[in-house]
Order: C-alpha cells, then sequence, then structure tokens
C-alpha cells in the first residue's frame, strides 16, 4: 500500500517535496501467517526467514518436525489462531469446495486491524465484498492480491477504488524462465506418457 501511494506521490506534478513522516511497516520480525504449506507455501517459508520473521502455518497436514525446524515454522491447527495473531496472512491454496470464501467476514474481523491480507492463490478464495467492507471500514489495514474474480475486474469495482489495495493481474509466474520451466515440465510429462513411463507431475484424482 506505501508501496503504491509512493508511486503515486511521486510521479504526481503537484508533488514538491516527500513528508519525513510517511511510515510504512516494517516486515522484519513480523509475524508471517501462511495458510496453505504446499510446496509454494514453503517456498514462502523459506524466503521469509531471510527477513526473520515469526512464521505460522495452516494446512490440512502438519508438516514434518525437519521442515519445520528448517524453516522456523509452527503449526496452528485452528485456522483462527493463526489470523489473530499474523501481521501478514498469505493464502497460498488450492480453489476448491472447501476453500471457496475460505476468508469472509468473520475471518476478516478475526484479523488485527494493522494486519495486511495477500492472496496468491485464487480470487475465488476470499469473499470479495465481505473484504471491500473491511477494507472500507479499517478491519484490517491492507490488501494485496495477485488473482480476483473476475480477471481482470470490472472497472467500476470497488476494490479498485480503494487505496489500501494493491492488485496485480496475476503475474505470480509472469516471468521468462518460469514459463520455460512450465513448459519443460509439461514436455517430460507427455514424453513419459509416450514412453510408458512414471509421470513426473502426475496428478491424482482425490
Amino acid at each position: 500500500v506505501c508501496l503504491r501511494s509512493g508511486c503515486q506521490i511521486a510521479v504526481s506534478p503537484d508533488t514538491k517535496n516527500f513528508a519525513v513522516d510517511w511510515l510504512g511497516v516494517e516486515v522484519t520480525r513480523a509475524t508471517l501467517g501462511i495458510i496453505g504449506m504446499g510446496s509454494i507455501g514453503y517456498k514462502v517459508a523459506q524466503r521469509a526467514r531471510a527477513f526473520d520473521m515469526r512464521i505460522l502455518y495452516h494446512n490440512r497436514n502438519q508438516r514434518g518436525k525437519e521442515e519445520e525446524e528448517a524453516v522456523g515454522a509452527h503449526y496452528c491447527e485452528k485456522m483462527e489462531d493463526l489470523l489473530r495473531q499474523s501481521d501478514f496472512v498469505m493464502l497460498v491454496v488450492n480453489l476448491t469446495a472447501e476453500t471457496h470464501k475460505l476468508i469472509g467476514k468473520k475471518e476478516l474481523g478475526l484479523m488485527k486491524p494493522t494486519a495486511t491480507l495477500i492472496n496468491i492463490s485464487r480470487g475465488a478464495v476470499i469473499d470479495q465484498d465481505a473484504l471491500v467492507e473491511a477494507l472500507q471500514n479499517k478491519v484490517i489495514r491492507a490488501a494485496a492480491l495477485d488473482v480476483t474474480y473476475p480477471e481482470p475486474l470490472p472497472r467500476d469495482h470497488p476494490l479498485l477504488k480503494l487505496n489500501n489495495v494493491i492488485i496485480t493481474p496475476h503475474i505470480g509466474t509472469a516471468t521468462v524462465q518460469a514459463l520455460r520451466m512450465m513448459a519443460e515440465e509439461a514436455i517430460a510429462n507427455m514424453l513419459a506418457v509416450l514412453n510408458g513411463q512414471p509421470i513426473p507431475s502426475e496428478v491424482f484424482p482425490k
């Protein structure tokens, strides 16, 4: 949010000086709550440890002690406990019937008023109407969304009018290197099928 308003201040034709009392929120030693500790969530935890963050996580299954200790992560069996304690809450879950609107009015109300909600999973994991209300009423401090529903949002959507939200166009994997790796992985899977070999990235139906 500071990034968004800071950019506006920096490029505005009306800016004559920068305010000295314009302050953001410190990431170092803050508490990060990760909802969904799969491979991506775990990679997030590895990076957060470099900022000396306290890491909480909620997942269907608890990770092994060695994996937890490697990143300094603490398991929250109840998502509510994670929400109450976290300065930053990051959503890294698949969109399923169970995770549809996983974060709604009740969950937002459990978060700190100084907290930021970050969604890098799918837009429908959050009840967007409830999020708009929470941001408007300062129930939480801010939100950073790489995903919404629909994508893109209608140009008159209230989320686009708020100054305490950053929205990016689903670009979490939008690098040349990432797209190349995904293409190579897809090719490796196809070749394995054609050659009757085990599929490297096989998805098993639930």
